[in-house]
């Protein structure tokens, strides 16, 4: 009988698995955690010891990432080039900051108690009131006086800056004007409110800022007990509330021609 050949060996070869050790990857993860808390550290070390001037840049940007927002940039500039909102919630700093430039005008101590500034439903209301001797315009003229062209100079080149619409008023006591019959209150009121806006967009005052300018004679007086007194002649500012414009939806795509058909 011929000798059976022996059977094959058969060697299985199973591959080590490794535990990971220096050759894994998880470290990366975590070294990668481990810079990324590293840097945030640093960051809020470093906006501790900023200015405020910058924390608050920072604070807007994360508030308004996209820039979409109407940002404070548009609004006045005042000391140390800190810009300033001009929506609704943020007259009353306006309204500091028209003052304080008032403060600085060469003619203030004379004229201070002669402009008032309040804020009302309209907006930010700036009345230049005249007292017993005029002091914004010369008596019975449209034309300012030298007190009134420094105040309203100094107006301009502040609210210039903005991108709140203004509108103009004038107005004037009971007292009849005397001169030409053709001419009147209405005129002198309507006149003041229109020479203050030439010479405001003359010095600063953007030439789409004003939107209206009103002549209301003596039919709205500061005192309407006095009818006659200097205080209802007055040229009055109301920067207007900055709205908050829609954002406008993208355009509809196109829609593909539709395919023929053979």
């Amino acid at each position: 009988m011929l000798a059976q050949s022996p059977k094959p060996v058969i060697i299985i070869r199973r591959g080590k698995k490794h535990d990971g050790g220096h050759h894994g990857g998880a470290w990366k993860v975590a070294y990668a955690d481990f810079v990324t808390a590293l840097l945030a550290l640093f960051i809020v070390l470093w906006l501790l010891s900023a200015s405020e001037q910058v924390q608050k840049a920072v604070g807007g940007y994360f508030a308004d990432p996209t820039g979409k927002g109407r940002d404070i940039g548009n609004g006045l500039k005042g000391a140390g080039a800190e810009s300033l909102s001009v929506k609704k919630d943020d007259m009353n700093q306006l309204k500091q900051r028209l003052e304080d430039a008032i403060k600085s005008a060469a003619a203030m101590p004379k004229i201070r108690e002669h402009v008032i500034i309040n804020v009302t439903g309209e907006g930010l209301r700036v009345e230049l009131v005249e007292g017993d001797q005029d002091t914004f315009f010369q008596s019975g003229s449209p034309y300012p006086t030298d007190f009134g062209k420094d105040l309203l100079r100094d107006l301009a080149h502040e609210i210039g800056k903005l991108p709140n619409k203004v509108t103009m008023e004038g107005h004037t006591d009971s007292k009849p004007y005397h001169g030409t019959l053709e001419y009147s209150n209405w005129e002198l009121s309507a006149d003041r409110a229109n020479a203050a806006r030439r010479f405001m967009q003359a010095n600063g005052l953007r030439a789409d800022q004003v939107t209206q300018v009103r002549g209301f004679a003596d039919q709205s007086p500061r005192d309407p007990e006095h009818p006659d007194s200097g205080s209802n002649r007055r040229v009055t500012l109301i920067i207007q509330y900055q709205e908050p414009q829609p954002e406008t939806a993208p355009p509809p795509a196109a829609k593909p021609p539709p395919a023929k058909h053979q």
